[in-house]
């Protein structure tokens, strides 16, 4: 495989045939819509091996819940193309933001639920996720050194551990169709299933995210939907929100991470209410 045709072996190994323009994510993994068999599919050649992981993770929820895998080897994954009208992101600018988030609700909990064979070997533990959290506490304190004595409480204490996405958000749950809802792109973890939930009160964008009253609202439905502990709950977004932001930080990205401590703040307020 080369840099300048990463598809190319995969298209001759698994007879599949160019259905659309290549396109690029952000973490260098490149994605070209195929036809196999007459069927529409998603070919992917993962650019990170974070990726590759999420790829494993794929394969191992069998489409229930997730995009179904009809080809995995190494860093390339085909997986069906879902291509309904629907989209979340759309919903929540367009007045159904509380029907989002019980759609992204509905789509963890068929994701956490227990299956028969053992999970895959390359899940990552929760709080090997928050090393970010810690490096930042010890080098900014302030909000990010607050953050992490209450992700390290709620680390130390896990509650219903189950596999994890890890990044469930607007954009990673499609529509399948007569499928339903479907979630692309995790991340692969393990850990306290509540984590799940925090990335979507950071989502589909900054300007819904910061509307007064929204964060409160979405917790109340996450809460009731998930049946979650709504303190517990608002931990986990208060942690997320500051653990996103170090992120950010690490990044250079240093308006993301403005974004993320603001959620932060508000999380904050909510929980001491």
């Amino acid at each position: 495989m080369t840099d300048a045709d990463p598809f190319q072996p995969w298209l001759e190994r698994w007879t599949l045939t160019p259905d659309g323009a290549a396109f690029s994510t952000k973490f260098g993994s490149r994605l070209m819509p195929v036809r196999a068999g007459g069927a529409a599919a998603m070919l992917k050649v993962a650019g990170h091996p974070e990726e590759e992981n999420g790829g494993v993770l794929m394969a191992w929820w069998r489409g229930d819940g997730a995009a179904r895998v009809l080809q995995i080897e190494g860093p390339a994954i085909l997986l069906e193309r879902l291509s309904g009208e629907r989209d979340l992101a759309t919903m929540a600018r367009s007045g159904e933001d509380d029907a989002a988030t019980r759609v992204l609700c509905d789509t963890a909990m068929r994701l956490h639920a227990p299956r028969s064979g053992p999970p895959p070997a390359t899940l990552v533990p929760l709080d090997r996720w928050h090393d970010s959290l810690a490096q930042a506490a010890a080098s900014r304190g302030g909000l990010f050194a607050e953050a992490w004595r209450v992700a390290r409480d709620l680390l130390a204490q896990p509650r219903e551990a189950v596999v994890l996405h890890g990044d469930l958000h607007h954009g990673n749950v499609l529509d399948g169709g007569p499928r339903g809802w479907l979630a692309i792109d995790p991340k692969g973890l393990i850990g306290e299933r509540g984590f799940d939930y925090a990335n979507l009160f950071r989502n589909p964008d900054a300007e819904i995210a910061l509307k007064p009253g929204r964060l409160a609202r979405q917790a109340r439905i996450v809460a009731e939907t998930a049946a979650l502990e709504p303190g517990r709950l608002l931990a986990w977004v208060f942690t997320y929100a500051v653990l996103g932001a170090a992120w950010s930080l690490e990044g250079g990205h240093d308006a993301d991470a403005a974004v993320g401590l603001q959620i932060a703040e508000i999380a904050k307020a909510e929980m001491a209410r």
